[in-house]
């Protein structure tokens, strides 16, 4: 059985599918550090804040952005009406020993340069990917075009992690159409708290461990 990699890079099949909660989930399951190099957009609460009120355990630690850029828009634009350009050789991987999770902003193909998306930010960090999907019309359209643009760039797809409902078609259409496992799931939150974290963390954590040697 393979290891489960030190740094992994959750992304989503579009925005919005829920990265920044299985980031919690999987930030408190494995007792990891959290980073989100690019926060565009902040409408409510910042995603850095959002996974401090979840997370519970007291060896994670949350890192800073390398850019948290205010206009709700898409980060090459925010960063545009800031009077900067994103440049990723600034982006570089907090130094720490603890296990990291590093979440991105929107989706795979979400402009940060008009030569440089979010896709091109996870080769260039050069870390395994958890894709995030979730069940709505188009999101297997959504989930195939995702797994293809990574393997294209040759990024390692750890496997899929299914937020709320999906069904057994999907989940089983997805995996004999790529071979990508699914590795979790989790259940929609009635109420988003520390409880629902550290419950669907527990059962996130024997899930991966049936793919993954956790160390």
């Amino acid at each position: 059985m393979k290891r489960l990699p030190k740094d992994i890079f959750v992304t989503g099949i579009d925005t919005n599918v829920g990265k920044t909660i299985i980031s919690a989930i999987l930030v408190q399951a494995l007792q990891a550090d959290y980073w989100k190099p690019i926060q565009s957009g902040i409408i409510g609460s910042a995603d850095v804040d959002i996974v401090k009120m979840l997370v519970s355990n007291p060896k994670s630690k949350v890192h800073p952005e390398a850019y948290n850029l205010k206009s709700p828009t898409v980060p090459i634009h925010s960063a545009k009406l800031e009077g900067i350009e994103i440049d990723h050789s600034n982006i570089k991987l907090p130094a720490t020993s603890n296990r990291l999770i590093v979440e991105g902003a929107g989706g795979l193909m979400v402009h940060l340069r008009r030569d440089f998306m979010i896709i091109d930010l996870i080769k260039h960090l050069n870390i395994p990917v958890v894709l995030v999907s979730k069940n709505y019309l188009g999101s297997i359209n959504h989930t195939l075009l995702s797994i293809e643009a990574l393997h294209s760039r040759g990024i390692e797809v750890l496997g899929i992690i299914y937020n709320g409902e999906r069904s057994a078609h999907m989940r089983d259409l997805i995996h004999e159409t790529t071979g990508i496992h699914e590795i979790g799931s989790v259940k929609t939150a009635p109420h988003l708290n520390r409880e629902f974290i550290d419950t669907q963390s527990l059962e996130l954590y024997y899930s991966i461990k049936k793919h993954y040697t956790i160390v």
